[in-house]
């Protein structure tokens, strides 16, 4: 199908969401703080690419984004977020990548009344005694990815890994969440620095650990400077990590050196669902290149705002929510549910990178959790 058929078809059905909207109140104003600059700017750029393609594809007029770039400094995500709450007069907040700026906002607006839909974030502290019932999260828990490839690394027979990340809420999110499901022995277990571009020591613990296989979680040019030199090194110990060290932006700058590796992912292109191929041809139509993970959630973020909005008006708080809990719109993953935490309950896969022409991907080559619940979910009450 063609993109104008596309966006035609995705019109028409968003004339009676509109209409919806419309009865119940109108407008919503939505912030999105997100990272457009800097090393992990590709991120929030294609959040940003993927929720603006779904406003575009609906069509309604009543759904208002303001957009600013956080520059991954909580200090500054903290200062847009003040701006859009006291003089943007935003109804609902999204867009924060890092779990770090997540933790500086995400109280803070709840509290103040706003809706909060995260597109990425996932802390354990706000999946669980920190939750809230204006925050929902259409990703994933921040464990959840590495509890899959902790599945997947048992499959695969490895018992003695050697692990890391950087050591921030997500980073510490991340080995715990591997250690959840691993069965194994641990060669060694380090945090390495946010931001963090030469990982020659790191390598060099690993050839002298004795691991059978490396287990990390570095998203964005982190992921990107560790592929590169691992590969580099001469270090012959399979790798294993989530998707956000081997998403369609940072392969494309690794090259080579990620081809075979596998990893774990609640999204893929070749994922056989109907949206989800509406999804991957529009956005390739409209920005000329393939979407990543982080597309994916932008897209499923605004298209749950829009279900949202079709149904009550975002000023009556608990119809909203109760509106957002039901998550009636056509997800990317297939049929989308939220847990008692209002975070998603869904499947994970195990993928490998292959090369389609001259294109580094990822094809899903099987499942690794099925309807799999975030471990925080019973600390959750409201």
């Amino acid at each position: 199908m063609q993109l104008k058929s596309l966006i035609l078809a995705a019109g028409l059905a968003a004339v009676a969401s509109a209409g919806l909207a419309d009865g119940h109140g109108g407008k919503v104003k939505v912030g999105m703080i997100t990272t457009l600059s800097g090393g992990g700017a590709g991120l929030g750029i294609d959040v940003r690419d993927g929720f603006m393609l779904a406003a575009k594809l609906a069509g309604n007029e009543n759904l208002e984004v303001v957009i600013e770039d956080d520059q991954r400094k909580p200090e500054i995500a903290v200062q847009l977020a003040d701006k859009m709450i006291q003089s943007e007069k935003v109804d609902i907040m999204t867009g924060i990548i890092w779990s770090n700026l997540a933790m500086a906002v995400v109280p803070a607006a709840t509290a103040q009344g706003k809706f909060y839909i995260s597109p990425n974030a996932g802390p354990s502290q706000l999946a669980g005694k920190g939750c809230h019932p204006l925050y929902f999260n259409v990703a994933w828990q921040n464990d959840n990815l590495h509890e899959a490839a902790g599945a997947y690394a048992n499959d695969a027979g490895y018992s003695n890994s050697f692990i890391l990340a950087p050591n921030y809420p997500a980073g510490q999110d991340a080995l715990t969440g591997y250690k959840r499901t691993y069965g194994g022995e641990l060669a060694g277990e380090i945090y390495t620095k946010l931001g963090q571009t030469d990982y020659a020591a790191e390598i060099a613990q690993i050839r002298a650990s004795g691991a059978d296989s490396v287990f990390f979680f570095l998203p964005g040019g982190m992921g990107i400077s560790f592929l590169k030199q691992y590969a580099g090194s001469g270090v012959d110990i399979p790798v294993v990590g989530p998707a956000f060290s081997f998403d369609q932006g940072i392969l494309q700058a690794v090259g080579e050196a990620a081809l075979g590796v596998k990893n774990t992912s609640q999204w893929n292109k070749d994922l056989d669902v109907p949206a989800n191929a509406t999804f991957v041809e529009a956005f390739q139509a409209e920005y000329g290149r393939l979407p990543s993970l982080y597309a994916s959630q932008g897209y499923d973020a605004a298209n749950l705002i829009l279900s949202a909005m079709a149904k009550a008006d975002v000023k009556d708080a608990d119809a909203f929510r109760a509106a957002l809990a039901a998550a009636e719109f056509d997800s990317v993953r297939g049929d989308f549910k939220f847990g008692t935490n209002q975070h998603p309950v869904q499947d994970y896969y195990v993928r490998e990178v292959i090369k389609e022409g001259d294109v580094f991907t990822n094809k899903i080559i099987g499942a690794s959790l099925e309807d799999h619940v975030d471990a925080y979910a019973a600390e959750c009450s409201y």
